[in-house]
């Protein structure tokens, strides 16, 4: 369904029923599509912080630069 922004500042009430419901709504100005007005769905799975504790092992010399990365750099290629 595509409804011009002043019908939809009109009947938002309305609109965001329909869109909890299930059905999309497209907001238009001048007869070309803006906006999505789409029922919210929460991430399926949660994250969990530190799910990866103790399983990743970052190396001592991770940051180290690299000689061969800085040459290229210094040479401009």
């Amino acid at each position: 369904m595509v409804v011009n922004i002043h019908e939809a500042k009109t009947h938002f009430s309305r609109l965001v029923d329909r869109a909890e419901a299930g059905e999309e709504i497209v907001i238009g100005r001048a007869g070309k599509p803006v906006a999505r007005l789409v029922r919210y769905e929460p991430t399926a799975v949660p994250r969990k912080l530190g799910a990866w504790r103790g399983q990743v092992v970052i190396a001592d010399d991770f940051d180290d630069p690299d000689g061969k990365i800085l040459e290229l750099f210094e040479r401009g290629e």
